[in-house]
């Protein structure tokens, strides 16, 4: 069981953002904006940013923030802005070509007022633009997220072998907090690729659930 200090201040949000903001890599605070969302369930979101967003918000419910450790914090932040600023909108691949296309074709077709054609282009889009979320949930993707923050973390001072424990156990913390009682099934490949990271185990996580 996680318990929290009793005798420890009221958590100061403007404080804790600032230092937040300290710790992340130099593209995190260009593009990232953290918000303080008290009402929200989670301990911290970040939505798929929008290809035309100028910032990627990341929003935390501070109240639940303060229930976990310093090094939870740091690399959960460290965590998920990595996520978040990995997404790559503009990356060139068929994916990206077929959102690109099916929304010009779309445009074309509303203009010429084709309506078997507006049902053909705007099916590509959004089959493209599916394809495109999926990969940026994978679990491939969100075990590059978590290895990425062990090295920013690692240039704040911590250890590999602790920098994986404290994203391990935010991770468990986080559920805890939360109320749910397991683990997704991307958390659970998560948490045993950090266990090996960290020491803990020498079970890697196979290669196949790195592929998208």
């Amino acid at each position: 069981m996680y318990a929290t200090d009793p005798t420890a201040p009221p958590l100061n949000i403007e404080i804790e953002i600032r230092r937040l903001l300290d710790l992340m890599p130099a593209t995190g605070r260009m593009l990232t904006k953290i918000l303080s969302k008290p009402g929200q369930s989670s301990v911290i979101d970040a939505a798929l940013p929008k290809p035309w967003a100028s910032n990627r918000p990341i929003a935390i419910n501070f109240d639940l923030w303060s229930q976990l450790t310093q090094p939870e914090q740091d690399l959960l932040l460290l965590r998920t802005t990595c996520w978040v600023t990995g997404v790559k909108w503009l990356r060139p691949n068929w994916m990206q070509g077929a959102v690109a296309i099916g929304a010009l074709g779309t445009g074309i077709e509303l203009l010429q007022g084709d309506p078997i054609g507006i049902l053909i282009a705007g099916g590509l889009t959004a089959l493209a633009a599916n394809q495109i979320w999926r990969k940026n949930y994978s679990a491939r993707t969100e075990l590059e997220a978590d290895e990425a923050a062990l090295r920013v973390a690692q240039r704040r001072g911590y250890d590999e072998a602790g920098a994986a424990r404290a994203l391990l156990t935010a991770i468990e913390h986080v559920a805890q907090i939360e109320g749910r009682t397991t683990l997704s099934f991307t958390e659970l490949v998560r948490s045993q690729n950090l266990r090996m990271l960290s020491g803990l185990s020498p079970v890697s996580v196979p290669e196949t659930a790195r592929q998208d």
